[in-house]
């Protein structure tokens, strides 16, 4: 039996029966994990890079879990065929950007609906964007710590009816704004003095454009944060 970090036990807490592709999947532990812990019943560990790709392949051998987890190599989503029946989608420790960027790309792999449970590192306001542009209603998200990293999770199903979310929702996350931690505190206001920093770097007559977005930023910021339910 493997065992998972805080992140990743986190994932694998949102997965449903059946299915799971995980993309990027490195050395393939979390599907492994999945399997061991019977959270799924079967799953694809899809990896483009050829290092981790033969080190995943060696992972779920060793484990002998080679008739129930299949490694692929292959860019993104594209390791799914569109005729496969997946529960679940998996993407890990990337940015927000590249997350999005897996999803517009590989939308056609999304056919049948599977939950998204996507762990972003940074920047996750693209990747809610992206959601709301292919249908999918974000249902939770997670802000946490671990090892001095801050890490969102948000888990998403498709939905024929398209969320329609306010700036202040994808900025800071419609269900983090309804259950702010210690966490999303500490986050937001290590981003607040940032923005500050910057602010009295910039010379007022020639960075003007950019003075006034992050001006924007701060009153934001400082609205969620000071505001009280």
């Amino acid at each position: 039996m493997i065992t998972l970090n805080q992140r990743l036990t986190s994932v694998c807490n949102y997965l449903v029966p059946g299915k799971l592709a995980d993309i990027g999947s490195d050395h393939a532990y979390l599907p492994i994990y999945a399997i061991q812990n019977n959270l799924i019943s079967s799953a694809i560990a899809g990896e483009v890079i050829k290092g981790p790709y033969e080190a995943a392949k060696k992972n779920v051998l060793v484990n002998q879990l080679n008739d129930v987890i299949d490694v692929r190599l292959g860019d993104g989503l594209s390791v799914i065929s569109k005729s496969e029946s997946i529960q679940n989608i998996t993407i890990c420790g990337m940015g927000g950007p590249l997350i999005a960027k897996i999803l517009k790309e590989g939308k056609e792999h999304l056919v049948q609906g599977p939950r998204l449970v996507l762990q972003s590192n940074i920047q996750t306001e693209a990747l809610r964007y992206t959601l709301m542009s292919i249908n999918y209603h974000i249902v939770d998200e997670i802000i946490m710590e671990e090892k001095g990293h801050i890490y969102e999770i948000v888990v998403a199903e498709y939905n024929t009816n398209s969320e329609n979310l306010n700036n202040k929702e994808l900025k800071f996350g419609p269900k983090l704004l309804q259950k702010k931690n210690e966490i999303f505190y500490k986050k937001w206001n290590h981003e607040l003095e940032a923005l500050k920093h910057i602010r009295n770097q910039l010379n007022s007559e020639s960075h003007h454009e950019r003075l006034k977005e992050i001006e924007n930023d701060i009153s934001l910021i400082t609205e969620v944060l000071n505001y009280e339910d």
